[in-house]
This record gives C-alpha cells, sequence and structure tokens, in this order.
C-alpha cells in the first residue's frame, strides 16, 4: 500500500511540475506579447505626436514670418520713399511715414524674431523624429525578447504557435538606407 502512495505521489508531483513548469512560461510568453503591443502603441502615439504637432508649429512660425515680413515690407517702402522726395514738405510727408512704420514695428512686433521661430520648429522637429526612433528601437528590443523566449528550445515545443507567433522588428522603407547615403554624400 505504502508503494501505491508513492507512485501516485511522485505523479501528482510530476503533473503539479509540469503543470507550474508550462503556466509559468506561458505567462511568461504572454507577459512578454503585451509588452510587445503597449511598445507598438507607443510607436504610433509618438508618430500621432508628429502629426498633431508639426502642422501647428508650421503654422505658428508662417504667422510670425508674414507678420514680420509685413512690418519690413512697410519700414522698407516708407524709407525707399525718401529717395523720390522733391520738396521738403515731401520728406515731411515721408518722415511721418517712416516714423509711424518704425513706431508700428516696435509696437506690434518690437523684434525681428522669425528666424529663433524656425530654429525652435527645426528642434522640435529634431525632438519629435528622436522620439519616434527611440519609440522605435523600444519595440524592436521588446520584440527581440519576446521572439527569444517564444522560440527557446522548451518554449517552442509547449507554446502554440498560433497563439505565439513570431513577431517581425521595424524594419525601414525600402531604399531609405539609400536616401540616407545620397543626404550624406551630398554634404
Amino acid at each position: 500500500m505504502k508503494k501505491s502512495y508513492i507512485i501516485i505521489g511522485a505523479i501528482v508531483l510530476i503533473v503539479i511540475t509540469l503543470f507550474s513548469t508550462y503556466s509559468g512560461r506561458y505567462n511568461k510568453a504572454i507577459n512578454y506579447q503585451e509588452t510587445v503591443d503597449q511598445k507598438w502603441g507607443d510607436v504610433g502615439a509618438t508618430y500621432q505626436r508628429r502629426a498633431d504637432l508639426v502642422p501647428q508649429l508650421v503654422a505658428t512660425v508662417k504667422g510670425a514670418a508674414e507678420n514680420e515680413k509685413g512690418i519690413l515690407e512697410n519700414v522698407t517702402k516708407a524709407r525707399a520713399g525718401i529717395v523720390d522726395a522733391k520738396s521738403p514738405a515731401d520728406f515731411d510727408k515721408v518722415g511721418k511715414q517712416i516714423n509711424s512704420a518704425i513706431n508700428l514695428a516696435f509696437e506690434a512686433y518690437p523684434q525681428i524674431r522669425s528666424t529663433e521661430n524656425f530654429q525652435i520648429l527645426q528642434a522640435q522637429l529634431e525632438g519629435t523624429e528622436n522620439r519616434i526612433n527611440k519609440a522605435r528601437q523600444d519595440y524592436n528590443q521588446s520584440i527581440k525578447v519576446y521572439n527569444s523566449h517564444i522560440r527557446g528550445f522548451l518554449n517552442s515545443i509547449i507554446l502554440n504557435k498560433e497563439t505565439f507567433p513570431k513577431k517581425e522588428p521595424f524594419a525601414a522603407a525600402e531604399g531609405s538606407e539609400a536616401e540616407g547615403a545620397t543626404a550624406e554624400g551630398d554634404k
């Protein structure tokens, strides 16, 4: 009778060990799969940030540049009027136009800043592209961990390949490496 208890106990122990091993590996695969999905969502969120941010920045910079363009045109036209002045009255009239244009320039927009706005735009674009690149790298790293886990010897035997398919990392668009080489060669 004692031998049968030992055999039953050994079988139960083996079943429990196999079940805990399987469930641990399965749960780990689920966790890695969810991490991959979350990282891909992060990539999408950074693309959405770019889609939301860039048009707003461009519109702001364009608006500021147009405002400055108008101010500079008014000042330039007023100054150009001095050349056409033929009498003291014309000089007085032109002088008043210059003064009002200059005062308008200082009141409406005291400092020409479109170059600074373009630099800010460039910095924001660079920062956005860096975020996208980081999100892609994080996604690819999570794919590596996931694929390594599901393709391990024991895991590849016990995990269902339909539930845990191999994932493909983010890949560059066809020909993008040539575009980068061309841009670098132009410098």
